[in-house]
């Protein structure tokens, strides 16, 4: 098997991850409690990426932290948790898929720096074959929870497209745990005015909190990160369609939402855009590789955001070398 092949299987368990967290929110996490669910997932995750990655941010860091804490994870997460709990986990999860094509457009007109053919190509395959499964559904959606979804899409949208403008002298880890941590901090004192004192998890509400802080959050993002060092970005960033792939099937399988014809071609269209990104020969890994791009190529590897922060810098290496990473 070759080595680029491993890494896109490997790099595929973080938007795999990311798509189980709309059904653990929706399924296993009390509904009244958005502010204390994000904070819940952040700070946990924070710490632990923290530990793995003990650097404090220098300069510019501080107050960038703190902007990025309040898109990616403050703003992210509680505008998620609520998506997750207003609408069924196939449309949550679609509605996400939005992401890669935002954030390239984005990045194009920010830097003017033009996307890959494929990818572009990729992600907009990607975004038929969701919009297909979303707009044939028969059953109503949730309009507030469809605002929710939207908002969350567009807010980690500029975070990440801000992140890649400031990418120069950041460690990918140690920033990411900032963010997160920063966010978490925020939203506790919101939590505690607004929803009361928490109500200790237990039984499977305690596993759900477990899963989406350690498995979707600290431990997605490390994966990520690792497949950014390796792939070129634009691949990683049309791996992410696995997340609304992931939300559906499991809305299918697991929670009983129904899949008829039209969402089964969608699907077929998601795989095709994933497939459209996948490495070439010379294109991709390795550590010595460039992804393509640019600051344009690390937004769009960013991804789907089924539930991530957003990293800048060095990909995750101790000495400061040149910028691989995004987020989650």
């Amino acid at each position: 098997m070759e080595a680029s092949f491993r890494w896109v299987l490997l790099t595929a368990v973080a938007p795999v991850a990311w798509g189980a967290n709309y059904y653990v929110t929706r399924e296993f996490l009390p509904a009244d409690r958005p502010l204390w669910g994000a904070a819940l997932r952040a700070l946990p995750a924070g710490l632990l990426l923290l530990a793995l990655r003990p650097r404090r941010p220098r300069g510019a860091w501080w107050w960038r932290t703190a902007v990025l804490g309040l898109l990616n994870t403050a703003g992210f997460f509680v505008l998620l948790y609520i998506a997750s709990q207003s609408l069924a986990t196939s449309v949550a999860s679609t509605v996400m898929a939005a992401s890669p094509l935002a954030m390239l457009l984005l990045a194009w007109a920010l830097t003017a720096a033009r996307p890959a053919r494929a990818h572009l190509l990729g992600a907009l395959v990607g975004l038929a074959g969701v919009g297909l499964m979303l707009l044939t559904r028969s059953e109503p959606v949730s309009l507030p929870g469809l605002a929710a979804s939207a908002a969350a899409m567009l807010v980690s949208s500029l975070g990440y497209v801000l992140a890649a403008r400031w990418r120069e002298g950041a460690d990918v880890l140690a920033t990411t745990a900032w963010q997160l941590l920063a966010g978490g901090l925020v939203l506790l004192p919101l939590a505690a005015v607004f929803e009361g004192a928490p109500v200790l998890p237990a039984g499977r509400e305690l596993a759900a909190f477990g899963y989406v802080a350690v498995v979707a959050t600290a431990l997605a993002f490390a994966v990520w990160f690792a497949g950014l060092r390796r792939l070129p970005a634009g691949t990683v960033g049309l791996l992410g369609l696995l997340n609304p792939l992931t939300g559906v099937l499991l809305g299918t399988v697991v929670a009983g939402e129904r899949l008829g014809l039209p969402q089964f071609a969608g699907l077929l269209l998601v795989l095709a855009g994933v497939a459209l990104g996948r490495p070439r020969g010379g294109s991709g890994g390795g550590s010595g590789g460039r992804p393509e791009g640019g600051p344009l190529g690390r937004v769009a590897a960013a991804g789907v955001a089924g539930g991530r922060g957003s990293g800048v810098g060095d990909g995750g290496g101790s000495g400061g070398r040149s910028a691989r990473g995004g987020s989650e």
